[in-house]
Order: structure tokens, then C-alpha cells, then sequence
């Protein structure tokens, strides 16, 4: 059986956008493209009408890539307990109000009962100063906590990754 995974707005955007001069942001680009090619079809992906709404945003050429590349993946729905997750992760949890969608991510997620949130969202999702907190708020809710993580993390180990 394999693993869910949710896939976070984030990663479509790496995943389509123009190569950047930024080393670190070309390193994620060909990281998440890397996942993409060698890893993804080892997981059952998944996003959210979030992950929808923010891909369709933006340069209307770029947009259609991110939604193109989104197409056939399953959307995980907003159920009133996640909407009160989310809430809770704002209100009580470690995530300040202007991350009200990451908290919908999150809770999306872990009440999809999903394995892994792949971001590369360091401020709020990816963040190992927070991770513990929503971990905490996650499980008192009755959640278990999803693995939140990037792409390069869930590369770990492959020899054959062009670099």
C-alpha cells in the first residue's frame, strides 16, 4: 500500500516555474522536478480546492502549467472538523493569522488521514520551530499529525538523482 502524500501549493510552482537565477530557489526548482520524475508515482498523491484555487492564480501561462500538472489528482475536501482544526492551529496553535491557509493545508491533510505534506513553505509548514506545536495541536484534536517535509527530504537516499 502506499503511502498519501498531499501535495502543497508550493511544489506545482517549483515544479513548472522558468528556471530562476537564485542558486537556492534553481536548486529546489530541479529538486521538486527530480521528486517529481523518480518519486511521485511511489506515493497516491493528493491536494486540496486551496492547492487548486492558489495554482490557478497568477501569470495565466503559468497557471495553466501548475493546473495542468495538478490534473487527475484527487482533491481531499473541507469538512467542518478540519475547518475547525485550521482554526484552532491559528487561534491556539503556532501558526499566526496571516498563515490561515497554511492552517487549512495542514488541517486538510491530517484530517485526510495523509502521510506526508510535501512544501517548500519554511516559514509556516516546514518549519522545525513550529513542527512540534502543530504535532501537539494535531494530535489533541484527535489527529494523527501528518510528516511535514520537502521534497529533497523524501529524495534521501537515491544515488541515481542527476545533479
Amino acid at each position: 500500500m502506499k503511502s498519501k502524500l498531499y501535495i502543497e501549493t508550493s511544489i506545482v510552482s517549483y515544479l513548472v516555474a522558468q528556471p530562476s537565477r537564485d542558486i537556492v530557489t534553481a536548486a529546489r526548482q530541479q529538486i521538486t522536478r527530480d521528486w517529481w520524475q523518480i518519486k511521485r508515482l511511489e506515493f497516491d498523491l493528493y491536494v486540496s480546492e486551496f492547492v487548486v484555487r492558489e495554482a490557478g492564480v497568477g501569470n495565466p501561462e503559468m497557471a495553466t502549467l501548475r493546473l495542468a500538472a495538478l490534473q487527475g489528482i484527487p482533491e481531499i475536501a473541507l469538512t467542518e472538523a478540519a475547518a475547525h482544526l485550521a482554526q484552532v492551529l491559528v487561534q491556539k496553535g503556532p501558526l499566526p493569522q496571516k498563515a490561515a491557509l497554511d492552517a487549512l493545508h495542514i488541517a486538510v491533510a491530517v484530517s485526510g488521514g495523509v502521510d506526508y505534506l510535501l512544501t517548500w513553505n519554511f516559514k509556516h509548514l516546514a518549519n522545525a520551530a513550529m513542527k512540534k506545536d502543530i504535532e501537539r495541536v494535531c494530535q489533541v484534536n484527535g489527529y494523527e499529525p501528518c510528516i511535514i517535509c520537502t521534497p529533497e527530504e523524501l529524495l534521501e537516499g537515491e544515488t541515481d538523482v542527476p545533479r
